[in-house]
């Protein structure tokens, strides 16, 4: 007996699906990879700025808070330039 068209493409159906789902998690590892490479890269940096761990977080903070990094030092005004 003949296979039937509609079996046929049921077949390549299959076929598909199955190469899909093995992109899917090809896909999946190269992402987890991805990941991973960015957070070595992530702990380089941080670990290069030679931070101390307790001052790691309020740095982190402070810079989402978006807030000033380093020294604050005021600026002068034209007005005090003037008194000197």
């Amino acid at each position: 007996m003949a296979i039937s068209k509609s079996e046929k493409i049921q077949s390549e159906i299959d076929k598909l699906k199955l190469k899909i789902a093995e992109q899917q998690t090809r896909l999946k590892e190269l992402e987890q990879s991805k990941r991973e490479v960015e957070n070595s890269e992530i702990v380089e940096v941080v670990r290069g700025m030679s931070i101390p761990l307790d001052e790691l977080a309020v740095l982190l903070q402070t810079m989402k808070g978006g807030g000033a990094l380093g020294q604050s030092v005021p600026k002068s005004t034209a007005n005090e330039e003037d008194s000197e």
